[in-house]
C-alpha cells in the first residue's frame, strides 16, 4: 500500500509522534496527502528535552498540532522495577493514553513511525502496538530506514539524519530499579557529551559507575576531551569507564 492510498482510505489519524525521524516523515507526509492529522507527544521522564524540543520544532514548522500529554511511568511500580517487560508495560502505557485522548477528539485511527526495517521479534513493544491496533504505514509501505532518511532529506526535513535514540531506560541495566534521579543523571551526562560534539553514543550505568559507549571515528575526540568528560561526569559518578565494544559493532 502507497502512503497515498492510505491517506486516502484514512482522512483522519492520530499519530504517536517521537520527534525522531521516522514519525516526523510520517507526519510531513500525512499532511502532504492533505489528512487531517493530530500529533501526541507522550511527556514521560524516560525521553530526553531535546526530543520534546524537537517534537514541537517540526509539528510547529508543519502548522500541525501537537497535543501533549503528560504520563509518569514510574507511578507503575512494574514499570519503576525495570523488569525484562518494562518496555511492553511502558509501551502499552503510552499508547492506551494515546488512543483515549484521541478519542476525546473524535479520531480512531492511531499510527506510529514503525518502518520496514524495524524487527518485530525481538521488540516487546511491537506486542503493545499489535494489541492496540496501532496502524504502521511506513512499514505497510514497504518504507526502510534508509529509504525514509532519504526521502525526509528531499522533503527538507531536519530530522533526516537524526540518530535513533532509545530511551534513558534503556541505559540502566535491567532489574535495577529506575528514579528520576538516574534518569535525569543519564540525560545530563549525555547532554554534556553533545555539547562536546559527540554523536551516537551512550552514557550507560550500573550503580554509580558511567560506562560510555561510542563509535570507533570518534575515539580520537573522547581522548582530546578525557580530562573533561571524566572530571564533569565524576560530580554524578563514582567512576567513568570506557566500553572497548564499539557501538559500530
Amino acid at each position: 500500500m502507497e502512503l497515498q492510498e492510505f491517506f486516502r482510505e484514512h482522512p483522519r489519524v492520530a499519530l504517536a509522534f517521537s520527534g525522531g525521524c521516522d514519525s516526523a516523515y510520517l507526519l510531513w507526509e500525512a499532511r502532504k496527502n492533505g489528512a487531517d492529522v493530530h500529533a501526541y507527544y507522550v511527556k514521560t521522564p524516560f525521553q530526553p528535552q531535546f526530543e520534546f524540543n524537537d517534537a514541537k520544532r517540526l509539528a510547529s514548522e508543519l502548522q500541525i498540532p501537537l497535543h501533549v500529554i503528560e504520563s509518569d511511568g514510574l507511578q507503575d511500580p512494574l514499570i519503576a522495577a525495570n523488569s525484562k517487560n518494562r518496555c511492553y508495560l511502558c509501551k502499552r502505557r503510552i499508547m492506551k493514553s494515546i488512543i483515549q485522548a484521541a478519542a476525546k477528539d473524535g479520531i480512531s485511527v492511531v499510527m506510529d513511525g514503525t518502518n520496514a526495517s524495524d524487527q518485530t521479534t525481538d521488540r516487546p513493544g511491537m506486542k503493545a502496538l499489535q494489541e492496540f491496533s496501532i496502524v504502521s504505514p511506513l512499514r505497510m509501505a514497504g518504507l526502510s530506514k534508509e529509504e525514509v532518511r532519504r526521502r525526509s532529506k528531499e522533503a527538507g526535513l531536519f530530522t533526516w539524519n537524526k540518530p535513533a535514540y532509545a530511551c534513558l531506560a534503556t541505559r540502566i541495566p535491567t532489574g535495577e530499579a529506575l528514579t528520576h534521579v538516574k534518569l535525569e543523571r543519564t540525560e545530563w551526562a549525555e547532554d554534556f557529551l553533545f555539547s562536546l560534539g559527540f554523536t551516537d553514543f551512550r552514557v550507560r550505568s550500573k550503580g554509580d559507575q558511567a560506562i560510555i559507549q561510542l563509535r570507533e571515528s570518534q575515539m580520537p575526540l573522547l581522548l582530546e576531551e578525557r580530562k573533561r568528560i571524566t572530571e564533569q561526569l565524576s560530580k554524578c559518578y563514582s567512576s567513568v569507564v570506557l566500553d572497548l565494544v564499539s557501538r559500530d559493532e
